[in-house]
């Protein structure tokens, strides 16, 4: 429960009010390995602890990222510590991605916003082990361009045939090129079968559950349908119950739960 203090190597901004900090972990034997999907407590010094989630590549434990919004006093601390600075840190914690129970079948990634951070680890992974999978699509979506995650990798993503990658925003100028609507209706353009598909998805509530209407309408089973929730997670262990939802901890039963155990719950904010 104690943080580790660890040096920043480096902070890059990402969007207007979002960036993404770098943690040396060079002297932690076998670096600072996790799982896709799981998250840390981040602590700034002096001012109070966070739930973020790892947005790093599995496969390089010697690198430990973390995507960060600036939306309250907290997150404003980290973004203030800068390079050379030091963040507590706790974890890695909750249930990751179900990507083993995924191998050999078709995967439809969906994020919306933010929630592109905790699905980076998972396309990532999906394209180191690419030959394990089927079909995999990646559908973004922001608010406006200009709130678009990891836009030079996008760029990657979308030039790789081994992917189908889809980007849509809710409004934008002239000068943008790409699709303009909500990312549900994405899913029209993408192939799959049904019975044989898994769904990640991450992005604000009101957009998975459109998301997941879609995802059922077209057939796929409600036990392969996995979301990553955001709750107000302080403990990270069950312990303090504010992350509670009715019968589960988000912290530790989650933050990435199928749909069929999330159903009856999915729209309660607080229990």
């Amino acid at each position: 429960m104690m943080p580790e203090p660890l040096r920043v190597r480096s902070l890059r901004r990402e969007t207007a009010d979002t960036f993404t900090v770098s943690l040396d972990v060079s002297d932690r034997p076998g670096g600072f390995p996790f799982q896709p999907g799981q998250f840390n407590m981040l602590y700034a010094f002096g001012v109070g602890e966070v739930a973020i989630s790892i947005s790093g590549d599995p496969a390089r434990p010697g690198e430990l990222l973390h995507t960060i919004r600036t939306v309250g006093s907290v997150t404003e601390a980290l973004r203030r510590v800068g390079r050379g600075g030091r963040m507590g840190v706790r974890g890695p914690y909750g249930r990751p991605w179900p990507l083993e129970q995924a191998r050999g079948l078709d995967v439809v990634v969906v994020a919306g916003g933010l929630g592109l951070a905790p699905l980076r680890s998972a396309i990532l992974h999906l394209l180191r082990h690419r030959e394990a999978y089927g079909r995999v699509s990646v559908l973004v979506g922001a608010r406006t361009p200009e709130g678009l995650l990891y836009r030079r990798e996008l760029d990657r993503w979308r030039a790789d045939p081994r992917l189908k990658v889809l980007v849509t925003v809710d409004q934008a100028g002239p000068e943008w090129k790409g699709h303009v609507g909500v990312v549900p209706a994405l899913l029209r353009d993408v192939e799959m079968e049904p019975s044989r598909t898994v769904a990640l998805m991450c992005g604000p509530e009101v957009m998975m559950r459109f998301t997941v209407r879609e995802l059922e309408r077209q057939g796929v089973p409600d036990s392969r349908i996995h979301l990553s929730l955001e709750r107000n997670m302080k403990c990270a262990v069950g312990f303090c119950g504010h992350c509670q939802l009715v019968p589960l901890f988000v912290c530790k039963d989650g933050p990435v739960l199928s749909y069929d155990r999330l159903r009856p719950f999915i729209n309660l904010r607080e229990v």
